[in-house]
């Protein structure tokens, strides 16, 4: 068996903060698996979280400048972990943080300059995983269903739910994902509004009612009409969603409790489309498992068809960081980690860039 040391980094959509994932990643042959060791996460300073939130509107020069200095700044934290825990690492596998995601135009930005990220932490970096794709003609997302094919590949579906949605499932042999829609982006904005990072549990949207002119028009964005493969990113949401929720003169509550109802009627209906089994599981992940009346909502409407299984909190919270090193590991063995029947590519790709510290 070969075991891979790597230091998985995850920056999300929602942006909750920085999740720092040391895991082994081994391979058997043809068989993979993991080991989750050490974590962490870093929240973000109001600054930090206004900083990327914003990024979309910086001039060229200023976004680079940005992608350096967020770069660096992953770079120290790594560092920071690695002394701290006495970590033995080959290798940091980083997603960065998603800043322009336009696959129609031939385009995607993760800021958190590699090399930046090497120099600083004294360690060997691969990132970038979306350009190749993207170049590839793909949509260069989602990237997680190689993790749910070679780790998670005996439940029917795999859903994460992240600052957006996303489902991956085997369909006749091939794995296929794409980009639901809503989650925990529409929710964080709306708890923002009362200065709050987000809704522990769902508590706010539980005790909510839900606004039917809002969910009619989230309902019927345009977005949820295209076929697959199919992506997101944070410039739909501005341009799209906020609109939407702004426009909308309603408690926090009912916003909650209405955008919750959308997320799980969409997430439902996508199952139901694509179930083929009397009786089949969900593997639910990311943030927006924590939230127990999203939860509760999700398999209501998915009534006794298909369980919903939510796993340990650890897993719920850095799947995607150990997916990331997977991906990692992946790309220093020249095997396949993005795949073409997810993204639309028009071949299959071992993808990632190799920055070595100076």
């Amino acid at each position: 068996m070969k075991t891979f040391k790597i230091l998985g980094l995850m920056s999300g959509t929602s942006l909750d903060g920085l999740d720092l994932c040391y895991c082994h990643i081994n391979r058997d042959l043809d068989k993979w698996s993991f080991e989750i060791i050490e974590t962490k996460s870093i929240s973000y300073s109001d600054d930090m979280q206004s900083e990327l939130k914003d990024s979309i509107y910086l001039k060229a020069d200023e976004l680079l400048q940005f992608h350096n200095t967020y770069g660096t700044w992953l770079g120290k934290e790594a560092k920071q972990f690695i002394s701290d825990k006495k970590l033995e690492v080959a290798f940091i596998s980083s997603h960065g943080h998603t800043t322009h995601h336009q696959p129609e135009n031939g385009l995607t930005f993760q800021i958190g300059s590699g090399q930046h990220l090497a120099n600083e932490s004294a360690c060997k970096v691969i990132c970038d995983f979306r350009t190749n794709d993207i170049a590839l003609g793909g949509q260069g997302a989602p990237l997680v269903p190689i993790g749910d094919q070679l780790f998670f590949g005996e439940y029917d579906f795999c859903l994460n739910l992240g600052g957006i949605s996303n489902i991956s499932l085997e369909q006749k042999g091939k794995r296929i994902a794409y980009d639901i829609g809503l989650a925990n982006m529409i929710l964080n904005y709306i708890t923002r509004k009362i200065d709050l990072a987000y809704d522990k549990g769902g508590e706010l949207a539980a005790s909510g009612r839900i606004n039917q002119n809002m969910l009619d028009k989230l309902n019927g964005l345009k977005y949820y009409l295209l076929p697959h493969p199919k992506s997101i990113g944070y410039e739909w949401f501005v341009e799209e969603v906020v609109p939407i929720v702004d426009i909308t003169d309603d408690s926090v509550e009912n916003l909650l409790h209405t955008s919750i109802h959308h997320i799980c009627e969409k997430v439902a209906q996508q199952v139901k489309l694509n179930s083929s089994k009397e009786e089949s599981s969900l593997f639910v992940t990311g943030g927006g498992a924590l939230n127990h009346f999203l939860v509760k909502v999700l398999q209501e409407k998915l009534e006794e068809n298909t369980k919903v299984v939510v796993p340990e909190k650890e897993l719920i919270e850095f799947k995607e960081a150990v997916v990331f090193a997977l991906m990692g590991a992946l790309r220093v063995e020249q095997e396949i980690n993005v795949l073409k029947s997810v993204t639309g590519a028009k071949r299959d790709s071992s993808s990632g860039v190799l920055y070595l510290p100076t």
